[in-house]
């Protein structure tokens, strides 16, 4: 029996109705940019694996402090203990993180630090005397599935049975120039007629939502207005974090920086689930009282797993490295050398870049999940491409190791892509 139909006794895969797509490919082994799946294919990771293998799967550098770390300390409780890993990291991230990022709070995946983010942002104006309960969120927003991240996405595909359970939300468009004045007019009112906890954004690149870029100098003015009415700012950088904007952070573009940051994803490289929520001192504060209740009471059982800490700290000692720092500059002119041959064939409508992120929308319309979606993947995967197209976008976020000979592979395959639309 193959891999595959073993697969099927047992297993529910995400994001997947499994009556539509009952197969799953399976994979037994990765290096660098490239995947391996049972029958010895090879496929180029365009997407990363979901944004996370950074510095290439298997990265030598990266298994082998792992290991060693695996040889000394497995894993603790973090509650009433601590371990070098843990404060390594934080003292590490305190190099990278803008300046007012002061604490951090570990869980375990992209979801869980935006859900403890709204937790950190609602018990503070609590613990401050005030009951706020309203978060406002941008449309076409995603945060992840579980409840309090789901409450602030905009993606009601994946929402619909769950919205009579949310928290409190006011989505505002995504600002553009045109719409500028309407949304400055939308997000004052609403700051000032509601009792507004937070503002929860994805700076300059919306993820899921087809890898929509905006203008960071609209969302400072929104940012400005928010801390003005000390409401207080979330940035989910889950995606954008660690070198993928071309920065470390896509806040860095920012002037104002967030109160608090959301983290996962290439956090650990791929190797280990872990993330950060992290914070400027004076919400760290609004938690410190001899009153007990005041505290923040939200822990995970592999809060800060040494194994995980480990990871981290050699993913940002290679994101760190001049030979990371090349790669970023390199694949972003690829990108943008690429850009301007595909944009003007008639099949593609439009195209964005940002770093290292680059999408295109195709001239045709479609739902997110639609055919022409499996169509396209299947395509890229039978000519040894690993990308997942957002519903009529198709989108490029490999790892920084990819070479320029699989970079071109990658916008080949694309290129021939059209063709079959």
């Amino acid at each position: 029996m193959t891999l595959q139909e073993r697969d099927k006794k047992h297993l529910w895969h995400p994001l997947t109705q499994h009556q539509l797509h009952p197969n799953h490919l399976a994979i037994v082994k990765a290096k660098g940019a490239l995947l391996f799946d049972d029958n010895g294919n090879e496929y180029i990771d365009g997407i990363a694996s979901w944004y996370t293998c950074m510095y290439g799967h298997c990265n030598a550098y990266i298994t082998s402090k792992v290991h060693a770390q695996m040889q000394q300390l497995d894993h603790v409780v973090f509650a009433g203990f601590t371990h070098e890993p843990a404060i390594k990291l934080s003292e590490k991230l305190m190099q990278i993180l803008p300046q007012n990022q002061q604490k951090i709070f570990f869980s375990d995946n992209g979801s869980t630090s935006v859900d403890i983010a709204l937790k950190m942002a609602l018990q503070y104006h609590f613990n401050h005397g005030e009951k706020r309960n309203k978060i406002i969120a941008l449309e076409g927003g995603f945060h992840g599935d579980t409840f309090g991240a789901m409450s602030v996405s905009g993606l009601s595909v994946y929402n619909g049975p769950f919205e009579d359970f949310f928290i409190d939300v006011s989505r505002i468009p995504v600002p553009t120039t045109e719409n500028f004045e309407a949304v400055t007019a939308q997000f004052t009112k609403l700051i000032t007629e509601n009792k507004v906890a937070a503002f929860v954004y994805e700076p300059l690149v919306q993820g899921a939502s087809a890898m929509n870029m905006f203008d960071g100098d609209l969302l400072d003015i929104l940012l400005a207005i928010a801390k003005k009415h000390d409401v207080l700012t979330i940035a989910d950088e889950v995606m954008t974090g660690f070198g993928k904007t071309g920065k470390n952070f896509a806040s860095e573009y920012l002037t104002h920086q967030p109160d608090i940051m959301c983290l996962s994803k290439s956090l650990t490289a791929g190797l280990v689930p872990m993330a950060i929520t992290s914070c400027s001192q004076k919400v760290y504060d609004a938690f410190l009282s001899d009153d007990i209740s005041k505290g923040f009471f939200h822990g995970h059982t592999y809060s800060a797993n040494p194994i995980s800490c480990t990871a981290a700290l050699a993913g940002i000692e290679l994101l760190q490295s001049e030979e990371m720092q090349q790669n970023i500059e390199r694949i972003t002119r690829s990108h943008q050398e690429f850009d301007v041959k595909i944009k003007k064939h008639p099949k593609v409508k439009a195209s964005r870049q940002l770093g290292i992120i680059y999408a295109l929308d195709l001239a045709i319309e479609t739902d997110r999940y639609g055919d022409l979606r499996y169509k396209l993947f299947d395509f890229f995967m039978e000519n040894g491409v690993c990308l997942r197209p957002l519903g009529n976008t198709v989108y490029i976020l490999a790892p920084y190791v990819i070479t320029d000979a699989q970079l071109q592979k990658v916008y080949q395959v694309i290129e021939e892509s059209l063709a079959i639309i």
